[in-house]
């Protein structure tokens, strides 16, 4: 009898609860519907209800941690293409040139190449209206070059030694975005592929390019995760998993009402032999210290560069029946260890924790491994060879690669920052296209043996003085044409290949990837 009451007593107590959390609930949302009534009926001016509620919703989440965001219909659509691995429009790579939309390649097999469209084509209006020499912004461009799938894209193209303006129907489709930035064989046996961001087609991406490499003779394998600000956690742990045994923990996540989730190599990698190196520096956030986390603990390669960003946090995303969205922090996730690499944020103060790059700089933790301390509480160890190391706050890399800073003269950065490299190389590579692919038909000849001319250097010069862009002396000049002719190369070899071809040749001076064959070779 005492146990039947009992179990009615217990039962009673948490239908109490139960109804207490509703009401209190119920009494929150009739506080905020009456603050926002009041709002609309009293408030001296006039207001925009939709931008109150936004503000409110908002002032929330910034109350919480740094990564609980809030976006618009128009922002969550910008912010989900990339992810999503594809957008519909015509298929071009395109800069613009003298307020004129210079297309640098059609993409492989999209709308625009299927119908005549080439590099170095400019496209000078769309649908009759005039997009060329009239100070219109890339992103209003952008949007009338894109569409719905199946719509026509009208197009008027003046093209480099035809007289007559070309017109080119361009029926709109599914464009590719790709995550992956380049993939080549760095050296003999050694392949590198460079992933931008962890999209919905980033694990069918990098299968593709793991088959081209081993094609070619890989042996060894240099992952680049620089940059890499993250994106789908699942596409993070689908990649590390093709370089771990079967069942090997990659990443658990784990909150205050989410319990833990493992995520595990669900086969044996197809990548289990061969020896890995990632490279990653301060940006390379979420999933891609899930990628290296795993490949650390695990004891399955070698990590280069400087420590990571420090994002441990799994969002949710919410969406709302307007399109827009919230991207709510529902745990926490943890390497295989047991590290989670989410750095310390006091909620509430983004200020603080967006000047964490400025702090590192400061602090010299950007030249220096010695700047950098841990915690005891936050020691680990691998889980095969019993290395140690260290969570809370990004992971630290096996070999630390300090930033050069000698590259970078104030000379340089304005020079970039004004968009005169960019432009300069755009207006060289078109009036020299088609004697550059003739003279250098194949890229390895390029790289080889193509040199920056004095011309195009002197046009860099001459538009920099134009726009009150000089070095401060002598010194300033020299310690800036190293990079600078580097870059030159690598943004022609962009314009006359791809991506791949312009890491290819950038990587040549970067001490993280020299770090990286010295540890291979």
């Amino acid at each position: 009898m005492m146990k039947r009451m009992t179990v009615v007593m217990a039962a009673l107590l948490l239908t109490i609860t139960i109804s207490a959390q509703r009401d209190d609930e119920m009494q929150r949302i009739r506080k905020l519907h009456m603050a926002l009534s009041a709002i609309e009926a009293l408030y001296v001016d006039t207001v925009n209800a939709d931008k109150v509620t936004e503000d409110a919703i908002r002032g929330m989440l910034e109350k919480l941690d740094p990564h609980s965001s809030y976006s618009t219909p128009k922002e969550t659509k910008e912010m989900t293409e990339p992810l999503n691995g594809s957008f519909e429009g015509i298929g071009v790579q395109f800069n613009m040139a003298d307020d004129t939309l210079l297309i640098i390649q059609p993409v492989s097999n999209g709308p625009s190449e299927k119908v005549g469209i080439l590099a170095g084509d400019r496209i000078v209006a769309v649908a009759d209206t005039v997009i060329a020499g009239v100070k219109m912004s890339k992103e209003e461009i952008m949007r009338r070059l894109r569409g719905p799938k199946g719509t026509i894209a009208r197009l008027k193209i003046v093209r480099r030694g035809i007289r007559d303006t070309l017109r080119f129907d361009v029926v709109r489709d599914k464009i590719p975005v790709h995550s992956i930035d380049a993939t080549y064989m760095i050296r003999p046996g050694i392949g590198y592929v460079r992933i931008g961001s962890f999209s919905a087609t980033t694990y069918q991406e990098f299968m593709e390019s793991m088959s081209r490499l081993q094609k070619e003779g890989m042996k060894d394998l240099v992952l680049d995760l620089q940059g890499n600000g993250g994106g789908y956690l699942q596409a993070a742990a689908d990649l590390a998993g093709e370089f771990l045994q079967q069942g090997d923990l990659i990443v658990y996540t784990e909150g205050r009402t989410v319990p833990r989730h493992e995520y595990k190599a669900s086969a044996y990698g197809s990548f289990r032999q061969g020896r890995v190196v990632v490279l990653v520096d301060e940006y390379s956030a979420s999933a891609a210290e899930i990628v290296t986390g795993a490949i650390q603990d695990q004891d399955r390669g070698q990590v280069v560069g400087r420590r990571t960003f420090g994002k441990g946090l799994v969002q949710r995303p919410i969406e709302m029946p307007d399109g827009s969205m919230i991207r709510l922090t529902i745990a926490h996730y943890y390497t295989p260890s047991g590290r989670c690499i989410q750095k310390p944020y006091e909620k509430g103060n983004k200020k603080d924790y967006s000047l964490d790059m400025v702090n590192r700089l400061k602090s010299g933790e950007l030249m220096s491994a010695d700047s950098i301390h841990f915690a005891d509480s936050l020691r680990f160890e691998t889980l095969h060879e019993h290395r140690t190391v260290y969570g809370g706050g990004g992971i630290m890399p096996d070999y630390f690669v300090p930033l050069d800073t000698t590259h970078y003269t104030r000379f340089h950065r304005e020079l970039a920052a004004k968009g005169i490299i960019i432009q300069q190389n755009l207006r060289y590579v078109d009036n020299h296209r088609k004697d550059l692919k003739k003279k250098y038909s194949k890229f390895e000849v390029f790289k080889r043996d193509f040199e920056v001319p004095q011309e195009l250097m002197d046009a860099v010069m001459a538009e920099g003085e134009k726009q009150n862009v000089k070095p401060v002396d002598d010194d300033e000049l020299q310690r800036s044409m190293p990079l600078l002719t580097l870059q030159l190369k690598a943004l022609i070899a962009r314009d006359l290949w791809d991506m791949s071809e312009y890491y290819s040749v950038i990587n040549e001076d970067s001490e993280i990837v020299k770090k990286a064959l010295e540890l291979l070779q």
